[in-house]
């Protein structure tokens, strides 16, 4: 293998589209704070997207690691299988992602630091311990993918050498942290519904498998139920005007009309969940934007 092609396994192994979305996740988290252009904050937001670009990275090459021997089965074309990158190549490749990533983190508050340790061992022990457990793995994926929201407003909620848990810095964000986890964990479950015949033939525990489709997804929508009724909280606040709540509603319409949706056509409604997460990371941003303007 020569030493373009094994670069590229390398850069194929952190799933580069997924890597620079939770990048841009963390820096609305950090926008939603407030503190993207205040003071020394910009540093801070460098540093936080950094260390989720690096955590993420390594989180994407270790679970490549681990699932080497079913990807030659299911996915041939990944940097393992097809010989770009061998199984100890993409380990080590992990470990100084993780390695960079911990160094990166430490340049940020006190509770940005903790939320970058946890998402570290979440990332490490996914695939090993949670990622065969049913709904155990889809509530991993879910809290990784809405930490980024918090994992950002935390970075620049206090300076760096402050001991103090920022909980009035990340409230707003924490709101966004919830919308995402749940949307995400009722898309993941609606993801297995629509997998379930070939995760029978793998031999995959899912939720879907272990309960049935249609209680998995009512269970998934409940939890988004209680999201969506959270969303309208920094408009009553205050934090937010019209202008947040303008957006977040029909984006809370389309999340509601998807997870419906899911129950006779899951493959159309996981799809429409995601427009609908979307919007409502959009609310966000828009709401920030107007209290600047």
């Amino acid at each position: 293998m020569s030493t373009d092609g094994r670069a590229k396994g390398l850069f194929e192994l952190t799933r580069p589209g997924n890597t620079f979305a939770a990048g841009v996740l963390t820096f609305i988290g950090a926008f939603v704070a407030g503190g993207v252009f205040s003071d020394s904050q910009p540093v801070q937001v460098v540093a936080a997207v950094m260390a989720t670009w690096l955590a993420t990275g390594a989180g994407n090459a270790i679970n490549d690691y681990f699932d080497r021997e079913i990807d030659r089965i299911n996915a041939p074309d990944r940097p393992i299988p097809r010989g770009a990158v061998s199984p100890r190549g993409g380990l080590i490749f992990s470990v100084v992602l993780f390695v960079g990533a911990i160094v990166t983190a430490l340049a940020l508050p006190v509770f940005a630091i903790a939320i970058a340790a946890l998402n570290l061992i979440a990332l490490v022990a996914y695939t090993r311990l949670f990622k065969g457990l049913p709904g155990v793995g889809n509530a991993v994926v879910a809290y990784l993918g809405g930490s980024t929201f918090l994992f950002g407003s935390a970075a620049v909620a206090a300076d760096a050498g402050s001991h103090a848990v920022p909980v009035e810095g990340i409230r707003t964000a924490g709101i966004l942290f919830l919308l995402a986890a749940l949307s995400t964990f009722t898309r993941e479950i609606i993801k297995d519904v629509e997998d379930m015949a070939g995760d029978r033939e793998e031999g995959l525990n899912t939720l879907p498998l272990a309960i049935g489709a249609r209680p998995a997804t009512a269970f998934g929508m409940v939890l988004l139920l209680v999201a969506i009724a959270a969303s309208p909280l920094p408009f009553l606040w205050g934090v937010f005007g019209v202008a947040y709540l303008a957006v977040v509603l029909p984006a809370d319409a389309i999340m509601i009309y998807a997870a419906a949706e899911s129950f006779d056509d899951p493959t159309a409604g996981q799809s429409h969940l995601k427009y609908g997460m979307f919007l409502a990371a959009i609310a966000f941003v828009i709401g920030r934007i107007a209290v600047l303007i």
